[in-house]
């Protein structure tokens, strides 16, 4: 069977469906190939520990997402048209303290800025000059950075910008903040991208990570983070696009040089008119070229590529919402975590080692169902336990056997600051190490869900492949391992719309405004 489009998309991941529906918006014939049975990667819905029970396997929050101009100024009709929906949760983040207390981070500064100066009042007053130099040019340069526009060169915004970025969140956190709880706070947050905050190349989490908290909360889609590639299926298809699922493509094939198709595993063939985009793993992509040897770039990119930090879930079926004891009463919260400074110093020490670590582990809490309680049974609970740990272990040991004792580890670590967490409170259990993470997904690689980094010989180190434009022309890339690189912001999707629309002679502003 032969197939023809104008565009071939290879992969139905959120930034897969965002550079389609954007394809299709101007005009173009476009068809989606994914080879799961389901579309979204990794931001899928489904059942995974009782039933009536709907769990976000891998992402759950949606806040990167939120100052893309896809969401921000509706450009595709998701919130408008297509039943996409968000919340925006106030607490953003509480952490709670042994001693029965609690750092609540609200959406409203001032509050925050009064809840660390606590500890600290000068450190309040630090939070809220970080949220001003945010807003005062750093948002936009980062912007600009996420577009791949940004020119510290020719302006004197984004060389700060970069200048800062260039340093350790380590260091940025430590130069701004005295005391310990607010350190915490802002180290806790400037982990979410689950990057080495003491490594270069991190100086701008605090702030970014730390901004988006602030706007947005834990910025929550209603029916769970499958309903986001779901709007973006209706919004391919209301341009007359199709997505296809049960399609794996094996082969990209490459005539006269050029990207003209691919190849899917059941041999059915789909010629790409115009160009084929390309969600595939980077490190496989090489290995699917049909008809060309695979360019120094590609190759390039393979051997520097590495999986980096790998995630461990725990998704727990409750008897109820959670709620985190504070100064001021209890409260309830979609997000939450545990885990100092020094602990997630430690936690990390003992992933380069091959060892998991509960002492003191950084553990983000989901409790989704705090907002969105139709995901659960009445009255019941959707709890999510996410943290890190070695793909493959020290000492030979199989996750077989380890999966289960580091997700009651886990679970009772967390127990000890959130009493509903208890065992007379979980209903159900499911602990999902980085090798299960892996065979969920052909992209999570190595058992990473965030799309890795590369490793330049320069000592550089990337978060996604700098060019959505790969060495051969009509092929492109989209994805987690393309630029910015992971989580659900939907900027490399975005991105290789751009430039695809660009190279073919379209304006893209027949479809997306010219903002970053």
């Amino acid at each position: 069977m032969t197939g023809t489009a104008d565009i071939v998309v290879i992969g139905a991941g959120h930034n897969s469906l965002i550079g389609a529906a954007y394809l299709a918006a101007a005009g173009l014939e476009v068809v989606v190939l994914e080879e799961q049975p389901h579309v979204g990667g990794n931001t899928v819905t489904e059942e995974l520990t009782l039933p009536g029970f709907r769990h976000d396997s891998c992402s759950s929050a949606h806040v990167l997402i939120q100052t893309n101009p896809v969401i921000r100024d509706d450009e595709l009709g998701l919130l408008s048209s297509h039943g996409l929906r968000y919340v925006h949760t106030d607490p953003a983040v509480v952490l709670p303290l042994p001693d029965g207390d609690a750092l609540v981070m609200s959406r409203d500064r001032a509050d925050t800025a009064a809840e660390i100066g606590r500890w600290d009042t000068a450190d309040g007053d630090a939070y809220l000059q970080l949220l001003a130099d945010w807003e005062g040019g750093l948002a936009a340069a980062h912007g600009r950075w996420n577009a791949g526009v940004l020119d510290p060169r020719g302006s004197a915004v984004d060389a700060t910008y970069e200048a800062l970025r260039l340093r350790s969140a380590h260091d940025v956190i430590a130069e701004r903040f005295a005391s310990a709880r607010a350190r915490d706070l802002l180290t806790w947050l400037s982990f979410a991208t689950i990057t080495d905050v003491r490594r270069a190349g991190t100086g701008i989490l605090p702030f970014s990570i730390t901004a988006g908290r602030s706007s947005f909360g834990w910025a929550t889609p209603i029916g769970g983070s499958g309903a986001l590639p779901a709007a973006l299926v209706a919004a391919v298809e209301s341009h007359g696009g199709r997505v296809l699922t049960d399609q794996p493509v094996e082969q990209v094939q490459v005539r006269n040089g050029r990207a003209v198709g691919v190849v899917t595993a059941n041999g059915e063939r789909w010629v790409a008119r115009r160009a084929v985009l390309s969600s595939a793993h980077i490190t496989q992509l090489a290995g699917m070229l049909d008809g060309v040897e695979p360019p120094a770039e590609l190759r390039s990119a393979a051997q520097t590529w590495r999986s980096g930090l790998t995630l461990f879930a725990v998704h727990l079926a409750t008897d109820a919402d959670l709620s985190y004891d504070t100064a001021k009463g209890p409260v309830a919260a979609v997000a939450g975590g545990i885990g100092s400074a020094a602990g997630l110093y430690a936690h990390l020490d003992a992933h380069a080692r091959g060892e998991t670590y509960a002492d003191d582990p950084w553990v983000l809490i989901v409790n989704s169902t705090v907002v969105d309680p139709d995901r659960a049974p009445a009255r019941q609970g959707l709890v999510k336990l996410l943290t890190f740990a070695p793909r493959d272990l020290a000492g030979g040991r199989s996750w077989e056997v380890e999966r289960e004792r580091y997700a009651a580890r886990i679970v009772e670590r967390t127990a000890e600051l959130v009493p509903g967490l208890r065992p007379q409170h979980v209903l159900a259990m499911r602990g999902e190490a980085p090798v299960d993470l892996e065979a969920r997904n052909r992209h999570n690689v190595g058992g990473s869900c965030h799309g890795g980094e590369f490793r330049l010989p320069s000592g550089e180190v990337l978060v996604g492949w700098p060019s959505h434009r790969l060495p051969i022309p009509g092929l492109y890339q989209t994805g987690a391992t393309a630029h910015p690189g992971g989580s659900v912001s939907g900027r490399a999707g975005r991105n290789a719309a751009r430039a695809v629309l660009t190279d073919l002679g379209i304006d893209p502003a027949t479809v997306m405004g010219p903002g970053a």
